[in-house]
């Protein structure tokens, strides 16, 4: 009876929000969806995890057309050949169809993909999710090997960082990613958005370090 009364909770909350858009935010808008129907010209590819507190366009200030997005558990990209999907086919489409010159892989704090990889036993019962983290073992793999004796949340932080840039090496893999990126056509970044203060870590393309978009000097 509980769930049933969330539930429902949840969907009147979800269709008030239908009929405000429909009502005040469709209206005021309503040149720029026009301009969207026919057509989508996204600046940038954005490969994130599903988890419902990453909002891209809300912490990039960006708007409908501006991003192809790609949500899946923990932000990761499978190596061509391991798996095909629909990360795949996204991205396969993002290169060839829609030609964005950017793709942003972006990891973020307190992800659960990655608090299992540091602890399996998390994630026990969970079949689809534990195949599906075998494309971030690099990352672990990493963490184990070279900081084995760090602090669990040094550790969270570090095997969040090093998955982007396993998820980047993995996207090169393609063939679609690879062929724009020896030609100049596209290039790739990672970024960790972390949710409680609302700032952006870069990785640098050269050293792989992460520094916060917006600081003065690196941290």
């Amino acid at each position: 009876m509980e769930v049933a009364v969330k539930s429902q909770e949840a969907l009147a909350r979800i269709v008030a929000g239908v009929k405000k858009f429909q009502a005040e935010i469709y209206p005021a808008q309503r040149e720029m969806f026009e301009t969207l129907k026919g057509r989508q010209q996204p600046m940038a590819m954005f490969i994130t995890c599903a988890d419902s507190r990453v909002v891209p366009n809300l912490f990039t200030q960006t708007g409908p057309g501006d991003f192809f997005i790609e949500r899946n558990p923990g932000n990761l990209v499978p190596r061509y050949g391991d798996f095909v999907g629909g990360v795949s086919g996204g991205v396969e489409y993002a290169m060839l169809v829609l030609k964005v010159p950017l793709i942003i892989i972006c990891g973020h704090t307190d992800c659960g993909v990655m608090k299992g990889l540091l602890h399996p036993d998390h994630v026990h019962g969970l079949p689809a999710v534990q195949e599906w983290m075998r494309h971030a073992s690099e990352a672990r793999h990493r963490i184990m090997r070279d900081h084995s004796d760090a602090t669990e949340a040094e550790k969270l932080r570090l095997i969040t960082e090093y998955n982007v840039l396993a998820q980047i090496e993995n996207l090169k893999s393609h063939p679609s990613v690879h062929s724009r990126v020896t030609s100049g056509e596209v290039e790739i970044r990672g970024w960790v958005y972390d949710i409680g203060e609302g700032s952006i870590w870069a990785a640098d393309p050269e050293s792989g370090r992460f520094n916060k978009v917006g600081a003065t000097k690196p941290e």
